[in-house]
């Protein structure tokens, strides 16, 4: 079977590159010449664990993986096309659909013959019957009568984990509505249901809702824990000891539930706003997913907040050591941040920052630019500093030598937005401790 994949970006490459791995002979699109060029030359665009020695092993063989910016030539005896184009949010927080529609048109410019168009990308309901209409308008124009199927298949990757989650998926969601798509999409995906992961199968609708509401619902745990972990403060309770308290109930789980500084990544802030949106399209508001954004767009402050009081409002012109920088640790994402969010706020108080992140340096310099300093590594962005804060929970980060943090820093004084650290443990060795969902004050040493 040929497969093309039209969008080499995070869901693309990794879509593309393990199709590549169990035999199937796979084209990867872009109009990004620099892309594919760089591409083409082993350069991967990304930070994933796994994935660049799994593209470079797959591009050895000359039947295996490939990339281009002509998708005529890449539709040529092909049977199913993905479509993993952005879906970046507009500015009422809709899903802008533009790249889909596009390629939705290229397919019908192109195709010679039956091809299945599948939609990968995250799209709200009603995504594929724009795609079908915009492939026969284009049909039509050619005066051809050429068959053709859509489907809906979302991805369910989770960054810094994507290779396993395609390799051993805990399920797959096909949307489709003929037998013939339907086939195809089992033939395809035959390679990754041996060891019983299942395929789910569903109208195109459900599909498109499923994905939504997936990452809407891991959303609202975060958040729910959040705002938990900020009453756990009030009260003097123990959001560590609530979370494992509530985990332990099957009806639960324990993943998902753990406080911090807000989710960030091109997911669930984008997903959570299209979900909203398209609810409004039909005149009914998702009053529990509205929450869930405010907390979170609240809790992206929590520790700007706690260093403020800490300091008795006394930051201008402080330097603050900062640890971790992506929105999850296993990746160079950048995308909403809480990282982002806290620098902005310190910067525009007057204070200074000092960063360090194992992979994310560049992407935060495109971002930012020489608005902070970008540390070599981690001990070298404590020099001078008046205090720490660990935004991402990096392995690297959960043993540090705290003997030579001790001697950096000015003033003894941690800021843990992950909770990676033992309360008693940080008093004894004499820091000033702050974590998400206690209040550190009332805890003995």
């Amino acid at each position: 079977m040929k497969v093309t994949i039209v969008g080499s970006g995070y869901v693309g490459l990794v879509t593309g590159t393990c199709f590549a791995e169990v035999g199937i002979e796979v084209t990867c699109v872009d109009i990004d010449q620099k892309k594919i060029e760089n591409l083409n030359n082993g350069i991967i665009p990304i930070y994933e664990p796994g994935l660049e020695e799994m593209v470079h092993r797959n591009m050895k063989k000359k039947d295996r993986l490939h990339f281009t910016t002509n998708i005529a030539e890449a539709l040529e005896d092909c049977e199913v096309v993905f479509s993993a184009v952005g879906t970046p949010p507009d500015e009422d927080g809709s899903a802008d659909l533009q790249y889909v529609v596009s390629v939705a048109r290229d397919c019908g410019k192109h195709m010679k013959d039956y091809l299945l168009i599948v939609t990968k990308s995250t799209v709200p309901v009603g995504t594929a019957e724009k795609v079908r209409k915009a492939v026969q308008d284009e049909l039509d124009k050619r005066g051809v009568n050429i068959p053709f199927d859509v489907a809906s298949n979302p991805e369910f990757l989770k960054e810094g984990a994507a290779i396993d989650d395609f390799l051993k998926p805990d399920r797959i969601v096909v949307g489709c509505d003929s037998p013939r798509a339907e086939e195809l999409m089992k033939e395809l995906y035959k390679p990754f249901t041996l060891n019983g992961h299942p395929v789910i199968f569903m109208d195109i609708t459900s599909a498109e809702m499923t994905k939504y509401a997936a990452n809407s619902m891991l959303a609202t745990k975060i958040s729910f824990m959040n705002d938990v972990a900020n009453l756990c403060e009030i009260v003097g309770a123990d959001i560590n000891m609530v979370r494992k308290g509530i985990g332990s109930d099957t009806r639960i789980g324990n993943k998902f539930i753990y406080p911090g500084v807000g989710y960030g990544g091109s997911c669930f802030p984008k997903d959570v706003k299209a979900l909203i949106h398209t609810a409004e399209d039909y005149n009914y508001s998702l009053r529990v997913l509205k929450a869930v954004e405010a907390v979170n767009d609240d809790q992206k402050s929590v520790l700007f907040n706690k260093f403020v009081k800490h300091y008795n409002g006394d930051i201008a012109g402080r330097t603050v050591a900062m640890w971790g920088l992506s929105f999850k640790p296993q990746t160079d994402d950048m995308r909403e941040a809480p990282s982002l969010v806290i620098i902005k706020k310190l910067l525009d108080a007057g204070v200074k920052v000092k960063a360090y992140d194992p992979v994310s340096i560049h992407e935060t310099q495109r971002i930012l630019g020489d608005a902070i300093y970008y540390a070599p590594d981690q001990y070298d962005a404590l020099i001078d500093a008046d205090c720490l804060m660990l935004v991402t929970e990096w392995p690297e980060f959960k043993f540090p030598n705290f003997n030579i943090v001790k001697k950096l820093l000015k003033d003894l004084v941690v800021f843990d937005g992950r909770n990676i650290y033992e309360i008693a443990g940080m008093k004894r060795k004499g820091f000033a401790y702050y974590c998400i969902g206690v209040d550190t004050t009332r805890q003995p040493v």
